[in-house]
């Protein structure tokens, strides 16, 4: 029995896009380096995995890889699920390129479905750009604790809609902002009905997480229209939103936002 809910986003369609549109380009960088800042000045033991053997993670909805293999490559165990078959080829590749075989497990299942199977398990659950493209975000969350270990933490950022009604007040659709409609054109990457970062807070404080770190991806990059400008002065544009992603008000604005929990000891 599958627990995925009928209007869960499979990306096959897009999985040749996802390399080449967001992580071959600056927003791609800034967005690991936000993820990575946040995950090893919470978590000493993933630059550290000697000291106790490795971490158990699970990468849900973890699609390529982009950060989860680079952990697993520093000495870490990884899971990672997806119901992508076609973004979990390219995972694939990306293992036995490095050669991680004996470090990654990729799983062809639903999220849902991973957490029923194995409760309990994960020191640290990624969920990375997944929560705006379910059915039902609020029964993800429980699920992605399901899988957590007592005191084990959570990795969640997810499209911050704040920041998709900015962009269009720049781009002058003012009748999107207006109509709060913010569809894209078939096939697009931005997620039809995101939920806001007020109601995800408000989801997980019922849920009695901890909240551990809390930070802005692309807090001005995004904003840039001109395409030459978005990929000029890269070191300047990664330090500049390192600084500012826990800055108010530019953290608010940030195309997505990190938050990073952590699941009750007992």
């Amino acid at each position: 029995m599958t627990l995925l809910a009928a209007g869960d986003r499979n990306f096959d369609d897009l999985a040749h896009r996802f390399r080449r549109n967001v992580y071959s380009r600056l927003k791609g960088t800034i967005r690991l380096a936000v993820l990575r800042r946040d995950l090893f000045e919470a978590i000493p033991a993933l630059g550290n995995p000697a000291a106790d053997g490795g971490l158990t993670i699970l990468d849900a909805g973890g699609g390529q890889g982009q950060l989860s293999l680079g952990l697993a490559a520093l000495g870490h165990r990884v899971e990672l699920c997806d119901i992508s078959a076609n973004m979990l080829a390219g995972a694939a590749e990306q293992v036995t390129a490095e050669g991680l075989e004996d470090r990654v497990t990729l799983h062809h299942l639903a999220i849902q479905d991973y957490c029923v199977q194995h409760p309990g398990g994960a020191d640290l659950v990624l969920c990375h750009a997944v929560l705006e493209w379910v059915a039902d975000p609020c029964a993800l969350l429980e699920s992605l604790l399901l899988a957590l270990k007592p005191g084990g933490l959570l990795s969640l950022s997810f499209y911050n809609i704040h920041g998709l009604a900015m962009k269009n007040l720049l781009r002058g659709n003012f009748a999107k902002v207006m109509e709060e409609d913010y569809r894209g054109f078939r096939g697009s990457l931005t997620p039809p009905d995101p939920p806001s970062p007020e109601q995800v807070r408000e989801w997980l404080d019922a849920l009695g997480v901890e909240r551990v770190c809390y930070s802005g991806i692309r807090c001005f990059h995004d904003y840039l229209l001109d395409p030459a400008l978005r990929e000029s002065s890269p070191d300047a544009q990664l330090a500049l939103e390192l600084r500012l992603s826990r800055q108010e008000p530019f953290r608010g604005l940030g195309r997505y936002l990190h938050l990073l929990v952590r699941k009750p000891a007992v």
